[in-house]
C-alpha cells in the first residue's frame, strides 16, 4: 500500500520533524523539496521519508501544498552527512538541510540553470551583410560573428557594447531569445587532461606522498605536513590527476576567500577541465550555478571555502582540505560545524580519499596520525631552490618604538629594501588606532554594547566596534573631564601604512586588510600588483599570512603577538605558533634567503624560542603532552553552552539550570565535568551579557549521549525561551 504520510524537515529551530498528508497529484520524493503549511506560513522543506501512521490524528494533518522537486537534491550519501552533521552538532534538521542549500533553491527556486539570453541573425541582417556596407565597421563585425550561428549574451557583451546591439536591433538585424541551458558533464573528448608545461620536477618526498594516495582508490585520510614552500599543492595537482582521469571530480577547500584565485589559477593552468568556485562572496545566482554544475557533472574541480563542503557531486572522487589547522573552518554562528572533521567524514561516506595538507596541522591532527587514524606524510625541504629562513628575536623592551616599528627592524628593513627586495609586516590588528584615550585623565572611549574599546579609523574619521559593527564619529573632547587632548593608543595598519609612508618614501607601500579590500576584486587586484612588483612595502593581517606566493619577499616582521603568549584560551599557544609558522613562511619563497623577525617585550618565553630555533614540530610534541597531563582536547572532549540576554541574572540562572541538569545524569558522575557558569570573556557584546558553561567528558560517545538526553530537559525550562542560548561541540574559540 502507497504511503499517504510524509515526513519533511522544516527550517525552524525545533528538534523534530513534521507529517503532511499527501495528495495523489502531489507525490513527493525523498532528498526533494515541498510547500507545506505551517501555522499562518507556509515554509519550504526537505522530505525525509514516508510513513502510514502518525502520532498525529489523520483529521488534523494538512496537506502538501507545493511539490518542487521530483529527484532528490543530494546523493544518499550526503543526506547521511546532514543527518549526522545535525545530530552531531546538536542543531536541529530542517535548519540544518536550509544552511546546505543555496539561498535560491531555500527560496523554491527551480534545482535548474535560468535560461540565457541568445542573439541571431535575422534574414534582414544576412541581406544587409551580403550587401556589403562597411561604413558601420562595429555593426558589420556584429553581424559576421553571428552568421555564422546563435551566440549567448554573455560571448558578444565581452567585444559589443549594449549600445551597438540594441541598435543593430532596433533595425531588425538581429534577434533576442531566451534558451535553456543544455549541461552535460564533463569530458576529456580527446584532449590533454594535464598540461605539462606546467609540471614541475617531484622531488622525492613528494613522490612518496603522491603514491601512498594515489595506491588505494578506497577511504583512507592522509596528513600532509609540509613546510611552508615545500610544494604541498603540487602533491595536491597530482592526486587529483587520476581522480579526474576516471571522470571523477574533486572538492578543494581553502580556509579564506583571498586564497581562491591563486588557488584557482594553478588548477586552471594544469588541467583542462572546468574549475568552479564556491563562496560566501558570489552572488544568489552564481552559488545556484555552481552548485549544479558540481551536482550535474559539468565541472570537474570545485574549489571552496567551508560552505562548499556541502555542494553534491555526480562522482566525487578525492576531497583536499588545504591549510586543514585553520581556525575559519569551523563556523562560529547556527550550525557549528568544524569543515575539517565533516570533510573526513563525507570521504567515509563516500569510500574516497580525503588529504589534509598544512605546515602547522592542529593538534588534534597530530593526534589523530600518532594514533594511526591518519596516514601521516611528510616533506620536509622547500621546493625548487628555496632556502630554510632565518630567524631572530628582537628584544624591544624599554626601546622607542615609531608606530611599532623598533629602530633595528627600520635598519633591517632598508637594507633589504636598498637591495630591491620586498617586506611583508604582519601586524593583526586593522584600523588606526585600538583606542582612543584623554591625555589629561585617562578616560577611554568605549563601545556602549561591548566590552570593549572602540578602534579608530583616520581614514573615515570615525571611530568603530569590531565586535557589534556599530560606529560613530571620531570625538574631539573627553566625555569624562572635557579636555580636548584625545590621543591614539596602540598601533594599527593604518597608522603603520601613514608612518612607513613617511620613513620610507621612495618605496611604495600597500595595504591589506578588511577594511582595504571591501570592494568586489580588490583584494585580487591588490595581490596581483604586489605580484608585479608595484609596491616593495607590504603590510597585513591574517588575510596577507596565509598561502600566498612572493617570491621577491626577503623580509617578513611581526610586530605585536605578546598578547597571545598570556592568553586564558588553551588553544591560544597553537594558533600563535601556527600563525607565526605561516608569516614566516612567506619569505624566501624563491632562490633569495629569507629573514623572520619578530619584535617582542618577552624575548625569553619559552614558546618563542622553541619557534625559532626548533621549529613546529618540537612545539606540537609539548603540547600534546601539557594537553594529555591536563586531559584537555584530543584527550578529552567539551561543549560549550552560551547564553546571552539584556539581563545577565537571568542568562546566569537559565545555565545553572542546564548544570543541574548535567550533574543528575546517570553517566555523569563517572567520567564528566561541568565548569561554570561564568561570564564570557567578553562579557558583553552588542548589548547583551552573554555567560557560559563547559562540559567535559573523557570519551566523545559519553559526550554525545550525554548532550541529546539533556537537551529536551533543557528545552523544557522556562528561561530556554527566555534567553538566546546555543551549544557549540567541540569549540574551537572560547571568546
Amino acid at each position: 500500500m502507497r504511503p499517504h504520510i510524509v515526513q519533511v524537515a522544516l527550517p525552524v529551530p525545533l528538534d523534530r520533524q513534521f507529517d503532511y498528508l499527501i495528495e495523489a497529484h502531489h507525490f513527493p520524493v525523498v532528498g526533494g523539496r515541498v510547500r507545506v503549511p505551517f501555522g499562518p506560513k507556509s515554509h519550504i522543506g526537505i522530505v525525509t521519508g514516508f510513513k502510514h501512521q502518525s502520532d498525529v490524528p489523520t483529521n488534523k494533518l494538512k496537506p502538501i501544498t507545493q511539490v518542487i522537486d521530483h529527484e532528490p537534491l543530494w546523493p544518499q550519501e550526503m543526506m547521511e552527512l546532514i543527518h549526522w552533521c545535525a545530530q552531531y552538532y546538536q542543531y536541529p534538521l530542517g535548519d540544518s538541510y536550509s544552511i546546505a542549500l543555496p539561498s535560491a533553491l531555500r527560496k523554491g527556486k527551480a534545482a535548474t540553470h535560468e535560461p540565457v539570453q541568445v542573439w541571431s541573425i535575422t534574414d534582414a541582417g544576412r541581406d544587409q551583410l551580403a550587401a556589403g556596407n562597411k561604413r558601420a565597421p562595429k555593426q558589420h563585425s556584429l553581424l559576421e560573428h553571428l552568421s555564422h550561428g546563435e551566440l549567448n549574451h554573455a560571448q558578444l557583451s565581452e567585444e559589443f557594447s549594449s549600445a551597438i546591439l540594441k541598435t543593430v536591433q532596433d533595425k531588425g538585424w538581429i534577434q533576442q531569445d531566451l534558451m535553456a541551458q543544455v549541461m552535460k558533464p564533463w569530458s576529456v573528448n580527446g584532449t590533454s587532461l594535464v598540461n605539462d608545461d606546467d609540471k614541475p620536477q617531484l622531488n622525492e618526498e613528494q613522490a612518496i606522498a603522491i603514491g601512498s594516495i594515489n595506491a588505494k582508490r578506497e577511504f583512507g585520510c592522509y596528513l600532509l605536513q609540509g613546510v611552508t614552500g615545500s610544494g604541498k599543492t603540487e602533491v595536491y595537482l597530482n592526486a587529483i590527476e587520476p581522480v579526474l582521469e576516471r571522470g571523477g571530480q574533486a572538492l578543494v577547500l581553502v580556509p579564506e576567500i583571498g586564497l581562491t584565485p591563486q588557488t584557482i589559477s594553478r588548477f586552471k593552468n594544469r588541467f583542462n577541465v572546468p574549475v568552479t568556485v564556491v563562496h560566501s562572496a558570489l552572488n544568489e545566482s552564481e552559488k545556484l550555478n555552481a552548485w549544479l554544475d558540481a551536482k550535474n557533472g559539468t565541472t570537474g574541480i570545485v574549489i571552496g571555502t567551508r560552505s562548499a563542503l556541502f555542494t553534491p557531486f555526480k562522482q566525487l572522487g578525492i576531497i583536499i582540505v588545504d591549510e586543514e589547522h585553520d581556525s575559519s573552518y569551523k563556523q562560529q554562528d547556527t550550525l557549528r560545524y568544524h569543515a575539517r572533521d565533516l570533510a573526513v567524514m563525507r570521504a567515509n561516506k563516500h569510500n574516497i580519499p580525503v588529504l589534509l595538507g598544512s605546515a602547522t596541522p592542529s593538534i588534534e591532527s597530530l593526534y589523530n596520525a600518532e594514533r594511526g587514524k591518519y596516514h601521516h606524510l611528510a616533506l620536509t625541504a622547500r621546493a625548487g631552490n628555496a632556502l630554510p629562513t632565518t630567524n631572530q628575536i628582537l628584544d624591544i623592551k624599554g626601546q622607542y618604538l615609531e608606530a611599532g616599528l623598533s629602530g633595528s627592524l627600520i635598519a633591517e628593513m632598508r637594507r633589504h629594501l636598498d637591495a630591491g627586495n620586498q617586506v611583508m609586516l604582519f601586524l593583526n590588528r586593522r584600523g588606526f588606532s585600538p583606542a582612543m584615550m584623554c591625555h589629561e585623565c585617562g578616560w577611554t572611549a568605549e563601545c556602549q554594547r561591548c566590552d570593549a574599546f572602540y578602534t579608530y579609523h583616520a581614514s573615515s574619521q570615525e571611530m568603530r566596534c569590531h565586535h557589534c559593527g556599530s560606529s560613530r564619529r571620531a570625538i574631539a573632547q573627553c566625555r569624562e573631564c572635557g579636555s580636548h587632548q584625545m590621543v591614539a593608543v596602540g598601533v594599527g595598519t593604518e597608522q603603520l601604512e601613514a608612518k612607513l609612508n613617511q620613513l620610507f618614501p621612495d618605496h611604495s607601500s600597500i595595504r591589506i586588510d578588511r577594511d582595504s579590500t571591501r570592494r568586489k576584486g580588490s583584494l585580487q587586484q591588490a595581490l596581483d600588483s604586489i605580484t608585479q612588483g608595484k609596491h616593495d612595502i607590504l603590510i597585513g593581517t591574517q588575510m596577507l599570512a596565509k598561502g600566498h606566493h612572493f617570491p621577491d619577499v626577503t623580509l617578513v616582521a611581526l610586530l605585536d603577538v605578546d598578547a597571545s603568549l598570556y592568553s586564558s584560551d588553551f588553544r591560544a599557544a597553537e594558533k600563535l605558533a601556527q600563525l607565526y609558522i605561516q608569516v614566516a613562511g612567506r619569505a624566501g619563497r624563491a632562490s633569495k634567503p629569507g629573514h623572520v623577525l619578530l619584535q617582542t617585550h618577552h624575548p625569553e618565553h619559552p614558546l618563542l624560542n622553541s619557534l625559532t630555533t626548533q621549529g613546529y614540530e618540537t612545539f606540537a610534541q609539548s603540547t600534546l603532552v601539557e594537553r594529555q597531563q591536563a586531559m584537555l582536547p584530543p584527550y578529552s572532549f567539551l561543549a560549550l553552552f552560551r547564553a546571552e540576554a539584556h539581563d545577565a541574572d537571568r542568562a546566569e540562572q537559565f545555565l545553572r539550570q542546564v548544570r543541574h541538569i548535567f550533574e543528575a545524569h546517570p553517566i555523569f558522575a563517572r567520567q564528566s565535568l561541568v565548569l561554570g557558569p561564568t561570564p564570557a570573556p567578553m562579557a558583553k557584546r552588542a548589548g547583551k551579557s552573554r555567560w557560559q558553561l563547559m562540559l567535559q567528558t573523557e570519551h566523545r560517545t559519553s559526550l554525545l549521549k550525554l548532550l541529546a538526553s539533556a537537551k529536551p530537559a533543557i528545552n523544557m525550562l522556562d528561561l530556554a525561551s527566555k534567553v538566546r542560548w546555543s551549544i557549540d561541540v567541540e569549540p574551537q574559540d572560547l571568546v
